[in-house]
Order: structure tokens, then sequence, then C-alpha cells
């Protein structure tokens, strides 16, 4: 199969699992087949898919990845020892695993094409991350609360793995407890990676943007209780925001 195939076989497959979506014209133009490919993904509650879908789709997304460009985390340069800042797509980066900034469901987000980072980990993962994080929250039975970390595969994301934190959302007035639970969010995954061995974590800029953590506080949180608690591992502070990229730029170094 070509690319544009297996987009088209995806597509079908997908519309034809609800009933409401099997008169759906599938458009002509790439780029709103992409969307409309992704949109699907998105809604998609967590359950299990064929294996030929899977097969599909993990050939069209590892290749779609691959066209963005992945980046090895051996060509970044330490700002410190130890600690790197990279500005780029998280769902590129080859490392040993990266940081989700989940929701309390932590099953993903099921927005359209939103342009948060869950979605996307959750859209170019594939459909079994969805299902993977439905499993350990069946197996909780509540709402993920926020300071705590779950650790996934990452399935088609060239990393190895998926760390899932909830961070605090701020109503208002940074609180003492919107501080200690934000800390507690970088603590909690780098002793989830330090205990499954995982020598390298790719932190996003956690509760900033939805959760509206101001972010020069959130990265000055972030930098001391890495420093304080990554211990033997390596860590890249992803930014995807210039305004992020002059904030840790400050702070590190």
């Amino acid at each position: 199969m070509t690319q544009a195939e297996r987009r088209i076989f995806l597509i079908r497959t997908l519309l034809r699992e609800e009933i409401q979506y099997r008169g759906l014209r599938i458009p002509e133009d790439e780029a709103e087949q992409k969307r409309l490919l992704r949109a699907l993904m998105n809604v998609r509650p967590p359950r299990p898919a064929g294996e030929a879908f899977l097969a599909v789709q993990d050939e069209y997304l590892q290749a779609e990845t691959t066209a963005k460009g992945v980046t090895e985390l051996a060509a970044l340069t330490p700002v410190e020892e130890g600690i790197y800042l990279w500005q780029g797509d998280i769902t590129t980066l080859r490392c040993g695993a990266i940081v989700n900034a989940a929701n309390s469901g932590m099953t993903g987000c099921y927005a359209p094409c939103h342009g948060c980072i869950d979605n996307a980990i959750h859209t170019y993962a594939g459909v079994q991350l969805r299902l993977a994080c439905a499993g350990l929250m069946a197996a909780q039975g509540h709402e993920e609360p926020a300071g705590q970390a779950k650790l996934t595969p990452a399935f088609n994301l060239p990393c190895q793995y998926v760390l899932h934190t909830v961070g605090p959302v701020v109503r208002g007035r940074v609180t003492e407890e919107d501080r200690r639970l934000l800390a507690s969010c970088y603590r909690s995954c780098l002793a989830l990676a330090g205990e499954r061995g995982i020598r390298s974590v790719a932190f996003c800029c956690i509760s900033t943007g939805e959760f509206h953590f101001p972010n020069a506080l959130a990265a000055e949180i972030a930098v001391r209780t890495v420093r304080q608690y990554r211990g033997e591992t390596e860590v890249v502070f992803n930014v995807f925001k210039d305004v992020d990229d002059r904030i840790y730029r400050g702070l590190l170094g």
C-alpha cells in the first residue's frame, strides 16, 4: 500500500465502526483526509482494533513520523550535566520516555484535532495507547489525581515509553498546593522512570496552556525539581513555543 492507500483504508474502517459516520464523504484533498483521520482517531473510544487495521495504522503512523523527521537524543547537546533543552515536536523525539500532560480521565483528549500535547501523543502513538490507558484506569477504579505518574508503552512513537501525569489546574492565583502538585508531577515521573530503568525522560511544559499555570513559574519549579531529583536520569526539557524557550534558557546553564 502507498501512504495514501493506507490513509483511505484507515478512514473507511473507522467510518464503518460508527453508524452515524457511515454516510460521511471522504475528502479528496490530502490535508483534509489527514485531518479527518486524526479526528476519527481522537473520538474513537478505547476498544480493541482488528489486526489488519493495526498493521496498516502502524505502518502509516511510523511513515508519518519518519516524514516529519525523528530527533535522536544523542544528537542533542546538554546545557547542564545530564540536562537538555530542545524546542521541537515531542512526538518525534527518540529517547527513553516522553511525558504526556494528561487529564484526570487519563485516556487522552477526545476533542477532534485539538492542539494539546495529549491529543498529539495519542494521535501518533495510535489507538493502542488509549486502550492501554483505559486498562490502567479500570484497574485503578477512579480518576487520576494530580501529581502522580503512570507508564505505558509508546507504541508507534519513536520513544520507548510514555509517562502520563496530571498537573494542577490553576484557577485564579497560584496556591502553594498548585506548586506542590506541579513539583510532584516531575518527581513522580522521575521516580517511576528510575524504578523501570528508563535512562532518559523528556518533559513537556506540564500544566501550562490549558491548565493555566504561569509559564515562568512552572519552568522555575520544573528546573528546581529536576535538578534535585533526576539522579542518573538524563532529562530533556521540551518546549514548543518561543516564549518557553526563552524562559528555560534563562534558567539553565
